[in-house]
């Protein structure tokens, strides 16, 4: 019975005592998860997809035969020599736990990937607050000028105000997709440089901004407040309707 016990505990150890190797990526992209091993001849290599180890891919050298799930068909290669998993255009819904193991003739190795995958990132967008000037009684000018960066639709990022490179205030929005807006208050004479970030573990956008073209006088500030809004919707809608790989190659001016 010890001898029995010895092994289910060695087994569990094996498997539990898997380091989990963290990988990141933006949607679109080709990201691979690499085994770290040269692939014998009659070994069985089998890729698992989730708490549920869900199988993506069982490579069986012995019989020379390749599975792919539908899940992942046509959006991943394998690799001959390794066996490593190559996904040429991931998505976010690709985000999650892979377990990996390898069964040669006397033992098994394992191996963890945690993967994360994220959206591509819009341009904040940096408008002036249009109660200012309601508020200031008629007045022509006020001595604070009131502004307000927001983005669309986004999850997984922060939205961060800088004054040069010292950060003044951030917002972050979970998983669930939310639209963010971060305020900031500056003196219309105000010569530091200011501006708005939004980013998620890999990448970021920034807006910087123009105090001298945002914090003119109260009067025409509706016109001005209307196109800087517009410009907000059209960048949703451009990143909504474009493919991926053609977003990356979008400008906002």
């Amino acid at each position: 019975c010890w001898q029995l016990a010895l092994y289910v505990c060695l087994s569990l150890n094996s498997v539990f005592g898997v380091e989990t190797e963290d990988v990141g990526g933006m949607e679109g992209d080709p990201v691979t998860l690499h085994t770290g091993v040269e692939k014998q001849k009659d070994d069985l290599i089998v890729w698992y997809y989730g708490p549920e180890k869900t199988l993506d891919v069982q490579i069986n050298g012995k019989a020379s035969k390749t599975i792919i799930a539908d899940r992942v068909a046509g959006r991943v290669q394998v690799d001959g020599q390794t066996g490593s998993l190559t996904f040429t255009n991931i998505r976010t819904t690709d985000s999650g736990l892979y377990n990996l193991k390898i069964s040669s003739k006397n033992r098994a190795s394992y191996k963890r990937f945690s993967v994360s995958v994220y959206d591509l990132l819009p341009v904040p967008v940096i408008i002036r607050n249009t109660s200012q000037c309601s508020s200031s009684s008629g007045s022509s000018s006020v001595s604070k000028c009131s502004l307000l960066c927001s983005v669309l639709n986004v999850s997984h990022v922060t939205l961060s105000w800088y004054k040069g490179n010292s950060l003044i205030s951030n917002i972050s929005a979970s998983d669930l997709r939310n639209s963010l807006s971060l305020p900031l208050e500056v003196e219309h004479q105000d010569k530091n440089t200011y501006s708005c970030v939004l980013n998620n573990p890999i990448s970021n956008q920034t807006k910087h901004l123009d105090i001298s073209q945002l914090c003119q006088p109260c009067a025409g500030t509706s016109e001005m407040i209307l196109v800087f809004y517009t410009e907000l919707i059209s960048v949703s809608h451009a990143f909504n309707k474009c493919g991926f790989k053609s977003c990356n190659n979008l400008i906002i001016t």
